[in-house]
């Protein structure tokens, strides 16, 4: 078996060789592709797979390698298990073609590398999603949105190199003639390239483009920062305050970092970058035994080693694993959790090496998920690429009712058209309006979170008195620096779209299983939907405020003399320590226990399909407090999306329902 790169772009273009491979929706189609030796003819009708998620590409359990062998996984996890290993590699690929949205999901790179390595040159789908087409320039992964290529590369005609730079702002598009992001920034240290120089006029700015705007590299020979203005477009260099990776992904970045750099780099600003050990935590209590045998247990822990060497030889702070009591007591907490408890800050910029790090912006601060080359590229340089978004503007009004959350308002959000065609993509969610003084950061949190569901670069939300008293007693910071970073839109600012959101009118939501944009009332489901777990947990389920659903949900059902219903199981897992310290302080940890719900100790888990919770049989259906249920997601059976009020009714009734059926 031998890997393949792609041939080097060079003027005048570049000739894609190999096969084209459609993922079609009609699994012997595709069949026939992969195993057959079938070459189909284009035909702008044909269906094919929309929403292609980075899951799908690798799955949780093949992100345990970070090498060459990511290619003879490529595409395993897509539905319809289909795609088997070597199948990719050995298809003599050079094109993969699918639908919309493809690259939806966590911001794994090992995704499009598992392409590259396994010989693909070109992807081409009706939209690309934001972190994973950076992804793929930063490797030299060529991308496009044009189906008319596929009759001139079926014809063996060469492309010239503007092909794959169409719509792209300077910098892509010199990552992309470079061949990927080392690439190019090694001609920038040198000078034998630049950036071009920003010349926005000031302009009524948006709260993510104030802060870009003041973390632009205006010079990068002497370091000053800020500009007068940015637009949605402009490409530039920004400083990060805060990096942080997760075991998950470190180990590729390091790898990466050495392999760019040289095996003695060193990390700039290490008090500034931070690593996690918080995703593959109980990955031991729900590994498949054919996955053991694999010998996956002992690569999935070498993670966590690779991660603890790297963090001491930097002087990186690593929030690890934690002893309570004498005993093993999950993670110091999920990054998400922990950023926002302890690290990220109004008017910051943070990058994470995950598509959740938008959890941030919950504080004010410009907060977005990045790849391991990325992360690798910004170790050094303490600098990210940014092109400006446009935003979306969400105005809330009113106040929730009784038994309705910000899951809710996110769940119908994410239902509206303009997200589910793929509108979404690329966008800043930005929070605001009179409705959000009425939410708690916990809740506001929420709605950051679950912004990459929409396809979005981030979400945001205006910092006012609330985060400050939060931030205060948190974390004990002087009120008036708080007051000080905070900042607003401008007044006149521009928007791509507005929504117009009375908080009173959201009913209580249901995401059906398949894609977090899959939105309808509850009401409207059958009352017959029978469950086999209930999960509650993840950075989206599992903080303060959640445990407080959780807790009244559960005191409702005794009262009401009832008991969780036979044959279902319920979890409720902590985000982080800090978290299970409230819940044991309220009484909620004894008043679960007592309920017959199972607790699981700070981490991710059955949200990432790593951790007690998930399923195992495809028949088996989850109602989950997680953001993401796109196949394969928490195991092979059907996820439904819903607030922590009606996961926990739902293990009560026996089928999803909300308190009020109790």
């Amino acid at each position: 078996m031998t890997t393949t790169t792609p041939s080097k772009v060079t003027a005048p273009g570049v000739t894609i060789r190999g096969r084209i491979l459609y993922l079609t929706r009609d699994p012997e189609l595709l069949r026939a592709q992969l195993y057959d030796g079938v070459d189909l003819a284009f035909d702008p009708a044909r269906e094919l797979i929309d929403n292609i998620s980075t899951d799908e590409l690798t799955p949780g359990w093949v992100c345990y390698y970070y090498d060459e062998t990511l290619a003879r996984y490529c595409l395993v996890g897509l539905r319809g298990n289909v795609v088997k290993k070597d199948a990719i590699l050995d298809g003599g690929f050079g094109v993969i073609v699918s639908g919309r949205s493809k690259g939806c999901g966590s911001s794994r790179e090992t995704a499009p590398y598992s392409e590259l390595k396994a010989g693909v040159q070109l992807v081409i789908a009706k939209n690309i999603e934001k972190i994973y087409g950076q992804n793929c320039q930063n490797i030299g992964l060529l991308t496009s949105t044009d189906f008319g290529l596929i009759p001139r590369i079926a014809a063996g005609e060469p492309l010239p190199m503007t092909e794959f730079q169409r719509g792209l702002d300077p910098i892509s598009a010199g990552i992309v003639a470079s061949g990927g992001l080392f690439a190019f920034n090694r001609a920038r240290l040198a000078g034998e390239i630049a950036p071009p120089e920003l010349g926005t006029p000031a302009r009524p700015m948006t709260l993510s483009e104030k802060i870009i705007a003041r973390h632009a590299i205006a010079d990068a020979k002497t370091g000053r920062l800020g500009v007068a203005a940015v637009k949605p477009g402009d490409a530039l260099f920004a400083r990060a305050d805060v990096r942080f990776s997760h075991e998950y992904v470190t180990p590729m970045a390091e790898s990466l970092f050495k392999m760019g750099l040289g095996a003695e780099a060193r990390i700039a600003e290490p008090d500034s970058v931070f690593a996690f050990r918080d995703h593959l935590t109980f990955l031991d209590r729900v590994m498949p035994e054919a996955h053991v045998r694999m010998g996956l247990r002992e690569q999935a822990a070498s993670l966590a080693t690779v991660q603890e060497s790297f963090a001491k030889r930097q002087g990186v702070k690593l929030y690890g694993e934690v002893r309570r009591d004498g005993k093993d007591a999950g993670s110091a907490g999920i990054c998400h959790n922990v950023v926002v408890e302890e690290l990220a800050l109004p008017g910051q910029l943070v990058i994470g090496t995950d598509s959740h790090t938008c959890m941030a912006g919950v504080l004010g601060c410009f907060a977005f998920g990045v790849g391991s080359t990325d992360m690798a590229n910004a170790w050094f340089t303490r600098d990210i690429r940014v092109r400006v978004p446009e935003s979306a503007r969400v105005e809330l009004h009113g106040r929730l009712r009784d038994g309705v959350s910000a899951k809710d308002v996110m769940l119908f959000l994410l239902a509206d058209e303009f997200f589910k065609s793929g509108a979404g993509i690329g966008k800043v969610l930005e929070f605001g309006g009179p409705g959000v003084a009425h939410l708690s950061i916990d809740e506001r949190a929420t709605l950051t979170n679950m912004a990459v569901e929409a396809g979005g670069f981030t979400g945001i939300c205006e910092a006012d008195e609330v985060t400050v008293d939060w931030l205060v007693a948190e974390r004990g910071l002087d009120r008036e620096r708080l007051r000080a970073l905070r900042l607003a839109p401008d007044a006149g600012a521009s928007y791509c779209k507005t929504f117009a959101i009375d908080l009173a009118t959201i009913p209580p939501m249901v995401a059906t299983p398949g894609d977090p944009r899959n939105g309808v009332p509850l009401a409207d489901l059958p009352k017959d939907l029978r469950i086999d777990i209930a999960y509650g947990g993840s950075c989206t389920g599992g903080k303060r405020d959640d445990m407080d659903m959780y807790a009244a949900v559960v005191r409702r059902a005794q009262q009401a003399g009832r008991r969780l219903a036979p044959g279902v199981r319920c979890y409720i897992q902590f985000g982080s320590q800090r978290i299970r310290d409230y819940a044991e302080a309220k009484g909620y940890v004894k008043l679960f226990v007592a309920s017959g719900i199972e607790l699981i100790d700070p981490s991710c888990g059955a949200c990432i399909k790593a951790g007690p919770g998930v399923s195992d049989r495809a028949e088996q259906v989850t109602v989950s407090a997680i953001n993401r249920n796109v196949p394969g997601r928490s195991g092979p059976g059907q996820v439904y999306l819903a607030s922590p009020h009606v996961v926990v009714a739902s293990a009560f009734l026996g089928r999803l329902g909300s308190p009020d059926e109790l």
